[in-house]
């Protein structure tokens, strides 16, 4: 099955993001996580992949590794991030060639230490050029594209951020994946948005369980999304108690996903974080019709 059947009429598409281990341990963190999520039967399951190729062997090991072991579809993140157009065609036919579905096609964010995005010599600029070279060099990959509820910290303003999205699906982008958001009101606006210019593609929402108020606080500032104060308050009344914060966390993305599952999303990603406990209880406590 393709990917994008995943999110037809009659479908739900669940998903998952792992992120490459950095050693034995957390890899083993990461296979049992697996093992625990896959209980509840994803369409497929995505990796992340390091700027400029620095986790491209583990990245491909680990969605290898997913499909053998679970038989499921497969997607690799790809950026533009560090490469040269030659070294995407590279990565792309090894991914192809280790059974890879589908590409999520970033541009990717800039190296640490620089504040504005520049291509390496023969690279890409934007996502949307790295959508044409999938779409036009490797047509068995699906292609999956980032989405922006509260809008790319890059844009000019949120109307230049959804005609980039358009750009990026009329290039033949086919599913979007949503970066992580705290308040819903923000995605079904993002939504409609979506709709008004002739967005068609299933609209998924990426949502991260946290459970731990630093940690919140620190994700939420390095990708500008906002916190709704009840979330803020909820975890200050919490205090020092990490049980306590973590009953905090999965109650809210439990009503955050429940609310989306009402709104009648196709799909719900899960950033994972490599770790399974909030989410399974998420997705106990969800109804989701599949």
């Amino acid at each position: 099955m393709r990917i994008v059947d995943a999110y037809q009429a009659g479908r739900f598409g669940l998903s998952f993001e792992l992120f490459p281990p950095k050693n034995a341990a957390t890899e083993a963190t990461m296979w049992q996580t697996v093992k625990e999520l896959v209980f509840f039967q994803p369409s497929f399951v995505t990796c992340t992949y390091g700027a400029g190729g620095s986790t491209r062997a583990t990245t491909l090991d680990v969605i290898e590794g997913v499909r053998s072991r679970h038989n499921l579809p497969v997607a690799s993140h790809l950026t533009c991030v560090g490469s040269s157009v030659d070294e995407l065609r590279s990565y792309l036919r090894e991914a192809e060639a280790r059974g890879v579905a589908a590409i999520v096609a970033l541009r990717g964010d800039p190296p640490k230490g620089e504040a504005e995005f520049r291509p390496v010599d023969g690279g890409l600029r934007h996502a949307s050029e790295l959508v044409s070279l999938i779409r036009a060099e490797f047509p068995s990959f699906d292609i999956i594209v980032a989405g922006y509820p509260e809008t790319h910290q890059e844009a000019i303003s949120p109307a230049d951020d959804l005609l980039n999205l358009k750009r990026k699906c009329d290039a033949g982008g086919e599913v979007v994946v949503t970066q992580l958001f705290y308040d819903n009101a923000d995605f079904f606006r993002f939504r409609d948005e979506c709709n008004r210019i002739g967005i068609d593609a299933p609209l998924v929402p990426g949502v991260m369980p946290v459970t731990h108020y630093a940690q919140i606080r620190r994700i939420a500032s390095l990708c500008k999304a906002r916190l709704p104060e009840r979330l803020t308050q909820a975890f200050e009344a919490a205090g020092d108690d990490e049980s306590a914060q973590f009953e905090v966390g999965v109650d809210f993305a439990t009503r955050q996903v429940q609310e989306l599952l009402d709104g009648g999303v196709p799909g719900i990603h899960f950033y994972v974080l490599n770790r399974s406990p909030a989410t399974v209880r998420v997705l106990q406590q969800v109804a989701i019709a599949r």
